[in-house]
């Protein structure tokens, strides 16, 4: 347990955190609707920290990141909570665990992951880049921070694979440490955010636009779930809006699959992904990926100008990268992302 930075003290010993765009007003004792950052005697704690209870070596291309250090290994983690309460959570049973039941001394009775440990295990293996991912990292961006100011020294990038919530102020707490970000725009109907993530649309928006505007590499990821959020209209409004920011920014169109609340739903079809990259591509998107199938014909990065396969992918763990730094051996053109 850490006291946070994120948070504001009010009076009676209350506090405001400003982590996420809940701006939670906290009771002595009580915690935030994330689950994880609670008052303390009227002081925000974070609960979480170097406390993960997920942590893998993933290829970066599972965040998914496509154009970001293609072909390497990242060390991702997570911990529990979340600032959403989405149905369809394929990581539910650690997102959600704080709204259900959850006891502090067992996690602290787990593994820690300090940052230090986390750092060097990265140099010892030469692993160019950290993700904060599986549940949702802004909650607990004091402990990512904290990653970061020991990993940037020696050349390690930082990953948000992220829902979009965050505030100003996490923002700028957040600048100099994170170089990526995946977004889930998970709909483009308020309606569907209230109603499935029990959340807000025009944060997520607004958090887009200011990573671009930040500079930051930014790709978005939205899972077509069938009746729910794949209609052609709102397909064409998602890619509009993205091109609107920049036709460069990497779109990622994934199939659902039954999880948590939503089982009754069937899987996504493949013939609506290769609709959605076609409407994606028609509205003026440069670089559409389909996810969760086995599809290596919409998963290659081609060039845009000449068509030549930069990319070439085969499921995420295999990766063959022909373009060196992003530039394209035939006609020089050179693809936006972080290739180094």
């Amino acid at each position: 347990m850490r006291e946070a930075v994120l948070y504001k003290k009010l009076a009676q010993k209350s506090v405001q955190c400003v982590a996420c765009a809940w701006r939670c007003t906290i009771a002595e004792g009580k915690r935030g609707v994330c689950g994880v950052r609670k008052n303390v005697d009227g002081t925000l704690q974070l609960l979480v920290h170097s406390y993960p209870v997920s942590v893998n070596l993933d290829p970066v291309e599972k965040k998914p990141l496509y154009h970001f250090l293609p072909g390497t290994k990242i060390f991702s983690l997570g911990t529990v909570g979340c600032n959403f309460a989405c149905e369809f959570c394929q990581n539910f049973d650690i997102s959600q665990v704080t709204k259900t039941g959850w006891n502090v001394a067992e996690m602290e009775e787990g593994q820690e992951y300090t940052p230090d440990t986390i750092v060097q295990y990265c140099r010892d293996h030469h692993i160019p880049s950290i993700a904060f991912t599986y549940n949702e990292p802004t909650i607990f961006s004091e402990y990512a921070v904290d990653v970061m100011k020991r990993a940037k020294p020696h050349g390690i990038k930082g990953v948000y694979v992220s829902n979009g919530y965050e505030t100003k102020e996490a923002l700028d707490f957040l600048e100099g440490f994170i170089d990526a970000y995946n977004i889930d725009l998970k709909s483009f109907r308020e309606d569907f955010y209230q109603k499935v993530c029990h959340a807000r649309l025009s944060p997520v928006l607004e958090t887009i636009k200011a990573l671009h505007q930040r500079g930051k590499w930014l790709e978005i990821t939205t899972l077509l779930i069938p009746g729910q959020n794949d209609g052609a209209e709102e397909i064409v409004q998602i890619a509009k809006f993205i091109k609107g920011i920049s036709p460069d920014i990497p779109w990622h169109i994934s199939a659902f699959y039954p999880q948590y609340k939503m089982v009754d739903i069937d899987v996504t079809p493949s013939e609506r992904l290769f609709e959605a990259f076609d409407l994606g591509k028609n509205a003026g998107l440069k670089y559409i990926y389909t996810g969760n199938i086995t599809d290596h014909a919409h998963s290659n990065t081609l060039c845009p100008q000449c068509g030549s396969v930069l990319i070439e992918r085969d499921g995420m763990y295999h990766t063959k990268v022909i373009a060196e730094k992003g530039i394209c051996p035939k006609c020089q053109t050179q693809i936006p992302g972080v290739w180094e």
